[in-house]
């Protein structure tokens, strides 16, 4: 029982040197890659950058002990940092001791409503947050997110955390543009795209081996930062207006437990969980795909522990809301990660990092962070999925399309809030009006098919309708008007057959739908009967009177059923 939950109890016995050699090979790779992302994030959720090394490395720790993924990367990521620059935003100013004690209290619940999930196995919750919602929200983000570091890019402040406050923010400020910070910003922006797209093909055909162009890709925009930091240095960046990242505490800091004020905690609770379950969907999503390709297992519930371990844990560390970051565990699987523990190397490593480079960042400039951000997010924004859904689904490019909107004019939370609310009205108006067919046999085969859609023969006296799914209140309604509809004006009917071999339960209104059905088809001299009714159903409705009274039989197949009632049965 205890190593369900604390998976290193189980991997950690058949622990051995080849996955030492892997694991640490790996966290040498990822901590290159986190070094520069964990300074973005923070910043990108209004925190001093050091803040972004503080969560990477107790999070990768307790991940290391509770998470049971070979493979995800744990830490800041960008879709989380703006949530939480967004929660904290409006109840502490940005700067403030305020603001960076809300953020560790922020941790703190997530870490811990995430932990309760997990022990309760609550994890079903996030299945509320379907595929158009998150890819709407996601692409939304990522646009908030690059346009909030434009003002990074050109010298200018900017606020907000919705597309119309950032866009009038920026027009505001634009007389503060500063050609020193644009070049700096968009030599470091073009730098990072070539890196990404274009840098591993030239590599390779310069005759450098795939493993080696890969590898120099990784640790490209670290690359990036000392050339900057060597440039502000060189050229005095500083005294030309361009805004550097400044004094940087050295050191890893004392491990602390916030104090919780009940004003504080009010205020953030409902961004919490938005931000848990948010998290926890990118995290496991991640996790379970990378897991695919070892044949491994993820478990949700223990996931949630894992995450909710590593947010307590980046409280504990003075830190933010972490998850599990997709481009870093992809780096982590690719390079060979064979157990958690490559992410407790990780974490060594940035801890190192922090006591030993925070000095060489005062010089760095935030442009060069800020296009650090624009080219990581970008790949996050995916406007086919709009395609997509409207081309499949008009419903689900209903639930994208309020999602991305609602999340680009009214921000992250109410965006997302928004999408679950069109998920669910879509779901219910389905569920609400289910798909139903009239029913007639194949010839020359007990097969029925729906006479819509296939030559069929069918019989005067019948009305054969499949139900295609379970009948509960939402639906029980439409039932009794589809037959209604279906018998009026046809005085030929004398026998309605409901064929259920899609209906998996029937409750209490449903129930009393069919009573009804029952009598007023009796009053019109019409038998009700049902076929293929599945076996829990047929045994919950014999705990009930309705058979007593059904106004017809019950058939074990609808071809008996046809049989028996037409007036002309098939040879």
């Amino acid at each position: 029982m205890l190593e369900k939950y604390v998976p290193i109890l189980n991997w950690g016995r058949q622990y051995s040197r080849d996955k030492f050699g892997r694991d640490f090979l790996a966290a040498v790779i990822v901590t290159i890659m986190l070094i520069p992302q964990s300074l973005a994030y923070a910043l990108l959720a209004g925190l001093p950058p050091e803040v972004g090394l503080y969560a990477s490395i107790l999070p990768l720790v307790a991940y290391g002990i509770f998470g049971s993924s070979t493979s995800l990367a744990v830490g800041p990521v960008a879709v989380v940092s703006l949530m939480t620059a967004a929660a904290i935003g409006r109840i502490a100013q940005e700067g403030t001791a305020d603001y960076a004690s809300a953020a560790i209290v922020l941790a703190l619940l997530s870490g811990g409503i995430l932990t309760l999930m997990g022990i309760f196995r609550l994890g079903f919750i996030a299945n509320f947050l379907s595929h158009p919602v998150i890819s709407g929200f996601i692409t939304a983000s990522g646009l908030i997110i690059a346009t909030s570091q434009v003002g990074g890019l050109l010298g200018i402040s900017s606020a907000g955390h919705a597309m119309p406050e950032l866009l009038a923010s920026l027009a505001e400020h634009l007389g503060q543009f500063n050609p020193h910070t644009f070049a700096v910003g968009a030599s470091s922006l073009a730098a990072l795209i070539w890196m990404r797209l274009g840098m591993k093909r030239a590599l390779v055909s310069w005759g450098s081996p795939p493993t080696i162009a890969t590898f120099a890709v990784r640790a490209a925009p670290v690359a990036v930062v000392l050339l900057a930091i060597a440039a502000s240095a060189a050229f005095d960046l500083g005294a030309r207006g361009v805004a550097l990242v400044g004094d940087v505490p050295q050191g890893i800091p004392l491990l602390s437990v916030p104090n919780l004020d009940l004003d504080i905690v009010g205020a953030l609770i409902v961004p919490a969980l938005i931000i848990s379950i948010v998290g926890f969907v990118e995290s496991i999503s991640v996790a379970q795909t990378l897991a695919a390709k070892k044949r491994e297992r993820i478990d949700p519930d223990r996931e949630l522990v894992g995450l909710g371990a590593a947010n307590i844990a980046s409280a504990i560390g003075s830190g933010f809301p972490v998850t599990g970051g997709f481009a870093r565990s992809v780096v982590n699987h690719d390079a060979g990660a064979a157990t958690p523990a490559a992410g407790m190397f990780t974490a060594v490593g940035i801890a190192i990092a922090t006591l030993l480079l925070t000095p060489f960042l005062a010089l760095l400039p935030k442009a060069t962070l800020a296009a650090t951000i624009v080219v990581a997010v970008l790949a996050l924004v995916d406007f086919s999925i709009l395609k997509k859904s409207w081309a499949y689904s008009k419903a689900d490019f209903l639930a994208v399309a309020t999602t991305l909107a609602g999340t680009l004019i009214f921000g992250v939370e109410t965006g997302i809030s928004l999408g679950v609310a069109a998920s669910v009205v879509v779901f219910f108006y389905r569920s609400s009006r289910p798909h139903m067919a009239i029913v007639g046999r194949v010839p020359g085969t007990e097969h029925f098919r729906n006479i819509d859609r296939h030559d069929v023969r069918t019989d005067a006296h019948i009305l054969a309708l499949r139900v295609d799914e379970s009948l509960y209140f939402a639906n029980a309604r439409y039932l009794e008007e589809r037959i209604a509809n279906e018998i009026s004006g046809k005085p030929e009917v004398t026998e309605v057959i409901l064929m259920c071999p899609a209906i998996n339960a029937i409750d209490m209104s449903a129930l009393e739908s069919l009573e009804a059905i029952n009598i007023r088809l009796k009053e019109q001299g019409i038998g009700l009967n049902l076929s293929e009714v599945k076996g829990p159903v047929m045994d919950r409705l014999k705990r009930t009177d309705f058979l007593d009274h059904l106004n017809g039989r019950v058939f074990l197949s609808h071809h008996d059923a046809v049989a028996a009632l037409s007036a002309n049965p098939a040879p």
